[in-house]
């Protein structure tokens, strides 16, 4: 990337003046891989901001990569790297306020599972946000357009009224234990794959 002459010429060149970003180029090739990913091809763009004479606005263009289904329009692509920031945020929420990474999981179908329901926890917030009350916290201040943590917060004065799907407890007592003729099967166990960091090498004294 930091040798224009290797680039080579590019597919396709689109320009168009953008309402925050002004002046903005996106050149496309096609059909690039890495050295060691000949059957992985990808699409390679360049998005450039412009100044009114057609120069570079920002020393540093942006460079994407497109790997897999086929590509939306050289028109529409680069606008969805725009989308980030939401994203991020998005997974950040998942894992700090609904518990994304909080479950121990044993298979990789119960861990699939767990995943599918973040969307569906995230709509449900979403429409949930114009029934429920604002329940801050004492040092909170109130707010009249509430995000997603303010509406999981509130969420429990709707679930009192519509109830739980789940089972009544159980009543006291001595457990009835496992049937007799019923199979046991041990769990499946699973490695445990643990982050492992580098130490710095020592350095070699003097003497040495």
């Amino acid at each position: 990337m930091n040798e224009p002459t290797t680039w080579g010429e590019a597919a396709s060149v689109f320009e168009v003046d953008d309402p925050k970003l002004k002046r903005v180029r996106v050149s496309l090739w096609k059909n690039l891989h890495f050295r060691k990913a000949v059957a992985r091809p990808m699409s390679l763009l360049r998005v450039e901001r412009l100044d009114e004479q057609g120069n570079q606005r920002v020393s540093k263009p942006l460079w994407l990569a497109w790997v897999g289904e086929a590509m939306p329009p050289i028109e529409e692509v680069w606008r969805l790297y725009l989308r980030r920031f939401t994203i991020d945020h998005w997974y950040r929420f998942l894992k700090q306020r609904l518990h994304w990474t909080v479950p121990k999981l044993s298979t990789p179908k119960q861990c699939e599972r767990w995943s599918d329901l973040m969307p569906l926890m995230t709509w449900e917030l979403w429409l949930a946000r114009d029934i429920v009350a604002d329940n801050p916290l004492p040092w909170q201040k109130p707010l009249e357009k509430l995000t997603p943590g303010r509406v999981a917060q509130a969420m429990g004065g709707v679930f009192a009224v519509i109830g739980t799907p789940a089972q009544p407890p159980k009543s006291r007592g001595k457990s009835p234990g496992w049937k007799t003729d019923q199979p046991r099967k041990r769990r499946i166990r699973y490695p445990i794959v643990k982050k492992t960091t580098t130490k710095p090498r020592k350095e070699q004294s003097e003497s040495a």
